[in-house]
C-alpha cells in the first residue's frame, strides 16, 4: 500500500537514537522529506547520514535541547525553512530515570515534566503556524503502555506519561475541525538503548540476571517477545500518513498484547 508519504515534510523530535531515529527513518524510507533534532551534535549527524544513505532522501539534522523552550521554537522554524513547510510534526523525547516515589528526589518531578510533558505543548505550539499551511497535517505524540498500567520502578514515567495523553486527546478535540489529524502510540517493551539501560538498572536493584529480567517482561506480553524498533516505526509512519485520513484521536498501542484493558 502506498502511504501517501512521498514529498511529506516531518520533523521528528529526539530522533538520534531509538524509537525516534527508527520513526525517521521509516518516513525517510517511504519518500518524506525529515529533519531530526536531539541534543547530541556528533550522534544526531551520524543518524542523518546514515538514514539518508539507505533512503537516498537527505535527512536534516538539527540541535535542540527539549528541556528549554527557546531552543524548540528555533529548532522548528529552523526545521520548517530547511524544508520548505512542516505537514508531519512527531513529539518525542527521552524517558524520565527509573526510580519508585520514595527513591525520586523532588527536583527530578519537575525535570521530568519540563522534558518529557512541556517538550510535546512547546514543539506543536511552534509547529502549529507551519501545520496550519499544510493540505495533510498531522501530529504523532509517542508515549508508553504505562498511560494504561503502570511499569514497576518507573513512577515518572507513570506520573507523567498520561498528560501527554491529555494534551494528545484536547489537540483531537481542538485542532480537528482544522483537518489537523492528531494521534499517539504507545509503545511497550521495545529493543532500544533505554530499555536495555532499565534493565540493567533492575538487574543492579533486583540482583538478577539479563536473562531473568527478559523472562518476566516477555511473560507478561502474549508475544512473548521483545518489539523492535522498526516494528514501532512501520505503525507510526502509518499513522502520521495520508492512508491514516481517519485515524484522529486515537491511542495506538504497539505493544504486543501487554495492555491487558478491555477499552
Amino acid at each position: 500500500m502506498d502511504l501517501g508519504l512521498s514529498g511529506k515534510r516531518a520533523l521528528v523530535a529526539a530522533a538520534s537514537r531509538g524509537l525516534g531515529a527508527a520513526t525517521a527513518r521509516c518516513l525517510s524510507l517511504e519518500g518524506a522529506q525529515v529533519a531530526i533534532c536531539a541534543r547530541d551534535k556528533k550522534r544526531l549527524a551520524e543518524t542523518a547520514d546514515v538514514i539518508s544513505k539507505e533512503s537516498g532522501n537527505p535527512v536534516y539534522p538539527l540541535v535542540a535541547d527539549l528541556s528549554r523552550s527557546a531552543q524548540i521554537t528555533a529548532m522548528v522554524v529552523a526545521a520548517a525553512e530547511t524544508l520548505g513547510g512542516l505537514d508531519i510534526l512527531v513529539t518525542n523525547a527521552g524517558g524520565p530515570p527509573p526510580g519508585t516515589f520514595e527513591s525520586t528526589p523532588l527536583d527530578a518531578w519537575a525535570a521530568a515534566t519540563e522534558l518529557t510533558f512541556l517538550s510535546a505543548v512547546r514543539l506543536v505550539h511552534a509547529a502549529l503556524p507551519f501545520l496550519r499551511q499544510s493540505e495533510s497535517p498531522a501530529i504523532l505524540t509517542i508515549s508508553s503502555l504505562s498511560v494504561k498500567q503502570p511499569i514497576a520502578n518507573l513512577v515518572l514515567s507513570n506520573a507523567v506519561r498520561p498528560a501527554v495523553v491529555g494534551l494528545t486527546k484536547a489537540l483531537a478535540e481542538e485542532l480537528g475541525p482544522e483537518g489537523i489529524r492528531v494521534n499517539s502510540i504507545l509503545p511497550g517493551l521495545t529493543r532500544t538503548e533505554r530499555v536495555e539501560a532499565l534493565i540493567e538498572a533492575d538487574m543492579a536493584r533486583n540482583g538478577t540476571t539479563y536473562e531473568e529480567e527478559m523472562a518476566v517482561r516477555v511473560r507478561n506480553t502474549p508475544l512473548r517477545r521483545m518489539a523492535e524498533p522498526e516494528e514501532f516505526a512501520r505503525v507510526a509512519a502509518f499513522l502520521c500518513s495520508p492512508a491514516a485520513s481517519y485515524v484522529h484521536g486515537a491511542m495506538v498501542p504497539v505493544d504486543g498484547g501487554a495492555i491487558k484493558a478491555t477499552l
